[in-house]
């Protein structure tokens, strides 16, 4: 069955408002999101939506640590994700709480410390497609084939990740991440290609403009068309969905397990 990664988001600036939480309160957030099910908790405290700008590793760790050490008091048994590109920040999360999985939308291409560092800490990884940064990626969205570029683009990954002895990694399609709305779609519609790869993968379309700007709606009134692109994304492989909503998420797991993986016959109700 799917995980949930539940999204902390420890910026001002996350594009869905409702997921942006003080450090004072992400004891409380993560205890709610724990209760609908979530097992695994992602914190991030750099946004990176497209055009957002890159703060520096002091000002993103002055963020994280505060919410970061009270979560993992709260809760010590539970998973959790850092989302940060920075090498510097693994480092001081590592020596902080001890192992954790790394969530890097640069799959190691804005910090070249990124991937000897996990290697030697021996951290799970999450790997994601992207181009540029998120200031300039939606200027680099040129692709022969989008799905063939990206499968391509992890299989490169893998040689640096055995260069560096990461083996335990996640592939991200990295939808929304230098990607046309068409882009992103066929993406979706092919994603079992990527499962070639022998990867688990994480898919990341929650509340997403892919969603949002198709239907002409905003990103808070995306949460029911999320779960209908959450479900397509079951089906075609993911292992793993971050989400904003975990309990709506949850659901359209166990609707999808429940369909396809209940009896031999239950995909034909």
């Amino acid at each position: 069955m799917a995980e949930i990664m539940g999204i902390i988001n420890l910026t001002e600036d996350s594009f869905y408002a409702a997921s942006r939480v003080r450090a004072e309160d992400a004891v409380e957030r993560a205890g709610t999101m724990l209760q609908q099910g979530a097992d695994i908790l992602d914190l991030g405290a750099c946004s990176t939506r497209p055009g957002s700008r890159q703060p520096s590793e002091k000002e993103e760790w002055s963020r994280l640590e505060p919410a970061l050490k009270a979560i993992k008091k709260a809760f010590p048994e539970t998973r959790l994700s850092v989302d940060t590109y920075w090498a510097g920040i693994v480092e001081r999360v590592y020596d902080s709480i001890g192992p954790f999985m790394v969530n890097d939308i640069s799959a190691g291409q804005l910090d070249s410390e990124m991937l000897p560092v996990v290697g030697r800490l021996g951290l799970p990884y999450v790997a994601m497609h992207m181009r540029g940064t998120p200031e300039t990626m939606q200027g680099l969205t040129s692709y022969a084939d989008i799905v063939e570029d990206v499968k391509t683009y992890f299989t490169e990954f893998e040689k640096k990740a055995d260069e560096n002895g990461i083996k335990d990694w996640i592939l991200d399609p990295g939808f929304g991440f230098a990607k046309t709305i068409e882009q992103n779609y066929q993406l979706l519609a092919h994603l079992d290609r990527l499962k070639e790869t022998g990867r688990q993968i994480l898919v990341g379309v929650s509340r997403k403009s892919m969603i949002y700007k198709l239907l002409g709606i905003t990103p808070e009134a995306a949460l029911a068309p999320t779960q209908v692109v959450h479900y397509i994304a079951l089906e075609k492989g993911a292992d793993i969905l971050r989400v904003h909503d975990v309990a709506e998420a949850v659901q359209t797991v166990r609707l999808y397990s429940t369909i396809y993986t209940s009896s031999p016959g239950a995909a034909n109700l």
